[in-house]
Order: structure tokens, then sequence, then C-alpha cells
């Protein structure tokens, strides 16, 4: 059925009813609907206190205070959202509906822990590391955007669903 949604050009469902149950009566799902914006405003106050470090040369450490909150967040966020898949869609992470999202994650992930592992390795320097953390969340807004989408489609597929009840 999904094949023949998108050679048709329509949008396949992203949950059956019973999974649309399932996800609305989860305290998961508040859990996330919590977790994001509080990891979007930590993102925002962080890029540009390591904005303002490259720019100015001052304030590193409060930067990287802010960077390691951010990775923290996004940490937890990811963790509570494979439970939050668990419950939805009865597998932990890569469930179809939310497979590339999922990739992209990893990757996310991938480049808050090398900027993690470099400062704790003390490898390089101070510019060097506020610009793996840029480009960490350069990843993280494609991701974030990713899910934005999802959210999005999910809310139109339940109003449509909602008008024809």
């Amino acid at each position: 059925m999904r094949k023949e949604n998108w050679e048709t050009g329509q949008t396949p469902q992203l949950y059956t009813s019973e999974q649309k149950k399932r996800r609305d009566e989860s305290i998961w799902t508040l859990i996330q609907g919590i977790l994001a914006p509080v990891q979007f405003i930590a993102f925002a106050v962080s890029t540009l206190l390591v904005i303002y470090y490259l720019w100015t040369g001052h304030g590193y450490e409060i930067a990287t205070v802010s960077v390691l909150i951010k990775t923290a967040l996004l940490l937890t966020i990811m963790v509570t959202g494979a439970i939050w898949e668990k419950v939805v869609f009865g597998q932990y992470l890569l469930a179809p509906a939310f497979f590339w999202e999922d990739m992209v994650s990893f990757f996310v992930i991938f480049l808050h822990v090398v900027y993690v592992c470099l400062l704790w390795l003390n490898y390089h320097t101070e510019q060097t590391l506020m610009i793996v953390a840029l480009v960490a969340y350069f990843a993280y807004i494609v991701n974030a955007g990713q899910f934005l989408m999802k959210f999005r489609t999910a809310k139109i597929q339940s109003n449509l669903g909602d008008s024809y009840a």
C-alpha cells in the first residue's frame, strides 16, 4: 500500500488507527513535545554563544557549557524518542514512518559526540571545536526540519481523518 501511495503521488498515512491511539495516549508523546522546544531553545542560545566566541574570541567557557547542555538534551530526546517509537510502532528505532528522520538523527548524534570527544581529549583548538559544534548544529537544523515536516503531515492527515469522521 505504501508503494501504491507514492506512485500515485499521495502521502502514505503515518499512523494506523491503533498507532495513532497509542501515540495520543502515551506519556512519551508529551515528553517529546516538551523536550523538542527546550532543545531548540538550548540550540538557539548555544548557537549565539558559539558565534559570539568565534567573532570576538571571548566567552569560550560559556559557549562550551552551552554545547554540552545541547548535547545532553539531544541524547535525552533520542532515548525518549526511541521509547516513544517502541510504544507507538513496536520497535525502538527505524520504524518505517520515521526511518529517514532516525538515520539523520544518528548522524547528528555522531557529530555532537565527536565534539565531546575532541573536547575531552583536548585534541583541537578552541576555534576548531566551535566550528565542529556549528557543523553539528547545521545537521541538527536539517533533522529538526524533517521532524517538523513529519509533524505537519501528521496534523494534516489527522485533520483530514477528522473531517471524514
